[in-house]
């Protein structure tokens, strides 16, 4: 007689190296998820269209809007907490979860860590409540991996900031209320909170998309928008600034990635058993075996080094090239094992009836952005060598 199936992460007690309160809130996570995600989200990516205004107050009442951040209604979590939900939320789509790492990670981080009192005052309760949406203006259309050639631009007009440029592919653009925007001044790159009903301000919705389609992706214009001393952010200056952000969302991104993986494999594995071919189920062949296993391994210890990450992440001893060694990796093996288990599904495996080819093509973009897969390996090389291969 067969024995009964375990799920993939089983085979590694993952459950055994959380407290309990962590596996209570992934619990929680999780269990939204899968009850107003999972149903709901090949609707919208196969229309394009998601009701992210809704969602996002949803996901504020449910707590994980820049949860891992201190006061201002803020949840104050661990970052372990906080790369488990972002598991979750991947394992429903990654566009859920690059709704809450914008919001989160990068827009209400950059106010969190580098605004004055007046901002952060201003916008994070109500941006963690789900109120108000933020976005994060720092991709260019030409600047992509080298953020350093920005062309947006802010000058000085007596005590107020003229702020013009434009940024490309920036999540929740369409619908935010308030832009982190990075723009080059005679003082270096500097941040600036531009509410999004600014005259000047435009966002052009980015369309035709076959990844990410249950995400909002735009483009931002700046036109001569005039701005007060006080929208710039005063805590930081150069490039520190945006790259800490993304590093925080890079955290979230190693643990999504897991998500989108487990969700992947866990339907290969109940498919394969209830598939029949020449008379039994595939998941009998030894070729379809070797391949759950194969992957149960790699997303496996993928979630191992997210939570040996998190662990260091919140002793504060993480550095960045770590990040970029769990970024690489998950985000790598996730896409792979999302393209393997389409394989396993067959015809059955391109049809948004099953998720995984909705994971694959949304894995395609988390392999490119916050940092290239490219780009981290040229961090991890330099780490390494001690010699940077930028150029």
């Amino acid at each position: 007689m067969p024995s009964a199936p375990q799920r993939p992460l089983d085979l590694f007690a993952i459950d055994h190296l959380l407290s309990e309160e962590e596996r209570a809130m992934r619990d929680v996570v999780r269990a939204y998820v899968d009850a107003q995600i999972k149903p709901r989200v090949a609707g919208w990516f196969e229309s394009g269209e998601i009701p992210a205004r809704e969602l996002a107050l949803e996901l504020g009442e449910l707590g994980v809007l820049g949860m891992h951040l201190e006061g201002y209604d803020c949840a104050g979590t661990s970052a372990v907490a906080y790369g488990l939900a972002c598991m979750e939320l991947e394992a429903g789509d990654s566009g859920i979860r690059s709704l809450v790492s914008v919001q989160g990670s990068l827009a209400m981080y950059a106010i969190h860590a580098f605004g004055s009192d007046e901002q952060k005052a201003t916008w994070l309760p109500r941006m963690a409540a789900g109120s108000a949406i933020g976005c994060f203006g720092l991709t260019e259309a030409d600047f992509g991996s080298n953020p350093s050639g920005m062309r947006t631009n802010a000058k000085r007009d007596g005590d107020d900031w003229i702020l013009n440029g434009s940024k490309m592919w920036i999540t929740n653009g369409n619908i935010a209320d308030v832009a982190v925007v990075w723009a080059q001044t005679d003082d270096g790159i500097r941040g600036f909170v531009v509410p999004t009903d600014s005259p000047g301000f435009t966002a052009n919705a980015i369309h035709m998309k076959m990844s990410l389609r249950a995400s909002v992706t735009s483009e931002l214009v700046f036109t001569d928008i005039r701005l007060p001393g006080s929208a710039m952010l005063p805590g930081v200056k150069g490039l520190k600034g945006p790259l800490s952000c993304l590093n925080e969302a890079r955290f979230g991104i190693l643990f999504g990635t897991m998500g989108a993986a487990r969700d992947c494999l866990e339907t290969a594995i109940s498919y394969s058993i209830d598939r029949e071919q020449f008379d039994k189920p595939i998941a009998s062949y030894q070729l379809t075996q070797k391949k759950l296993a194969d992957m149960a391994l790699e997303l496996g210890k993928g979630t191992l080094l997210a939570l040996h990450l998190g662990r260091l992440k919140d002793e504060h001893l993480i550095r960045p090239e770590q990040i970029s060694v769990g970024k690489l990796n998950n985000a790598r093996e996730a896409l792979n094992i999302a393209r393997e288990c389409r394989g396993i599904l067959g015809g059955n495996g391109i049809t948004l009836e099953y998720p995984i080819i909705r994971h694959m093509n949304n894995l395609e973009s988390v392999y490119t952005y916050e940092g290239t897969n490219e780009m981290h390996t040229l961090v991890v090389g330099e780490a390494l060598t001690g010699i940077a291969a930028y150029r």
